[in-house]
């Protein structure tokens, strides 16, 4: 490729990737904005539902129809999507109870999750200051969540888990990209959601757990219930945003070099602080400022840091896939 044409594909890779970062913005506050009507699981059900419907009417009809369900890894696509579930759950459940740009930032610690995973799994070498940028990040976790003060709740732990579950789900995607489309690695993941949402629903779904305080528990053990037809399009939302989500941000690591598109994946902080303002009525505390900072400043020294020793960095951003 020539350099004009490397230079057009990196700047529509980035356009891909903040819509998709837009997308998965509008997932957050729409799901919590609900979550204290609904049960979780049953706003997954409809929003696989509605996503699997426009998956067939938009992007399947132009991905080899029928075609994009073929796979040769059934098995890791069944990981893989049991992986994005529990992510999003724990991330769901984490925004039901927490200020959604303190959400937010906690699970950015995804780069610093994937470091640590490098060195475990894949035996990568790190040096002093790697080390130093995930300290950091941790530390700007700690800062936000305050363990051992009465300002800490279960809650906050919940993005960091989501975080972790998110760094398994690339390493499967890293694993399984080079075979399966994007198209296909899509309606899968939503498959997924369709089926462990249904599964979920027939057994707790007649709330027999219900009636916890705390907002993430009941926000789980909710019983379904009927849903306001004022809600319809917020929910019709979700499904729709969530998959263009997924597809548009798989759509711009294709296109773009991964050190010229993670970046963009960082303006989900300034959209989760707008969102808290204007929607939900929230600024994050003066504590909290530093903590988000130092937490998106260490995750983008470690792709600058990564894609200036030419390392692929696809793997090392907080991507989200449904």
């Amino acid at each position: 490729m020539t350099t004009t044409s490397i230079q057009r594909s990196n700047l529509t890779g980035a356009g891909f990737a903040l819509v998709a970062v837009l997308c998965f913005s509008l997932n957050d506050v729409g799901i919590k904005f609900l979550s204290n009507d609904y049960a979780l699981h049953q706003i997954v059900l409809i929003r696989a539902s509605v996503a699997i419907l426009t998956f067939c009417a938009l992007i399947m009809p132009f991905s080899g129809g029928l075609r994009v369900l073929r796979t040769r890894r059934p098995g890791a696509h069944l990981i893989r999507g049991i992986c994005v579930v529990l992510a999003n759950s724990f991330l769901f459940l984490g925004l039901s109870a927490m200020p959604i740009a303190d959400a937010v930032a906690v699970f950015f610690i995804s780069p610093l999750v994937i470091t640590v995973f490098g060195v475990i799994f894949l035996r990568e070498v790190v040096g002093p200051v790697r080390w130093t940028a995930v300290a950091v990040g941790f530390l700007g976790v700690l800062i936000i969540i305050k363990p051992g003060t009465s300002a800490f709740q279960i809650a906050s732990l919940f993005p960091m888990a989501a975080a972790v579950l998110y760094a398994v789900m690339h390493m499967m995607a890293r694993k399984i990209g080079g075979t399966e489309s994007a198209a296909t690695m899509a309606i899968y993941i939503q498959l997924t959601f369709l089926l462990a949402s249904s599964l979920i629903g027939l057994s707790v779904g007649d709330g027999r757990y219900a009636g916890s305080e705390h907002p993430a528990l009941a926000f789980l053990f909710r019983a379904w219930g009927p849903i306001d037809p004022g809600d319809w399009p917020l929910l019709i939302m979700l499904g729709v945003s969530g998959l263009l989500g997924g597809f548009f941000i798989s759509q711009a690591y294709r296109l773009s070099e991964a050190a010229f598109a993670a970046p963009f994946e960082y303006v989900s902080m300034p959209l989760a602080i707008m969102w808290g303002v204007t929607v939900f009525g929230t600024w994050p505390a003066p504590t909290a400022w530093i903590g988000i900072a130092l937490i998106l400043g260490s995750g983008l020294f470690l792709l600058w840091r990564e894609s200036a020793k030419g390392k692929p960095v696809a793997a090392s951003a907080p991507t989200r896939k449904g």
